[in-house]
């Protein structure tokens, strides 16, 4: 299926990709899933969050199809779904280490308090 590069298309769909990865929260699921497949409980832990919030994190995450999960027996192992995933994450990082700083410090896109 041919991708459609209209403003109402690739556009607000990649918008929505992106609101995916723009919660901080979320990122920090998914840097800590690129490592390899988690529980909750791991993340947690590893995120600094509480299970609830993890929980609905990680219930968008998988609606979006950027994470899956694999049931074992009375626990759940989250993964990320694609190695596409990984490499956007991977691209995130290198974009970040040539312009954290300007992002970090630019006024358009100031912490919310």
């Amino acid at each position: 299926m041919p991708i459609d590069r209209t403003r109402s298309g690739a556009a607000a769909v990649g918008a929505k990709l992106f609101r995916g990865f723009g919660d901080p929260t979320r990122l920090s699921i998914l840097w800590a899933l690129a490592a390899g497949e988690k529980r909750v409980v791991d993340l947690v832990s590893e995120v600094g969050t509480s299970q609830p919030n993890a929980s609905g994190h990680l219930a968008c995450l998988k609606e979006c199809g950027l994470v899956s999960d694999r049931p074992a027996g009375r626990q759940v192992f989250y993964r990320i779904s694609s190695p596409e995933v990984l490499e956007l994450l991977a691209a995130a990082e290198r974009v970040l280490a040539v312009h954290g700083r300007r992002v970090r410090l630019c006024p358009r896109h100031a912490a919310r308090g």
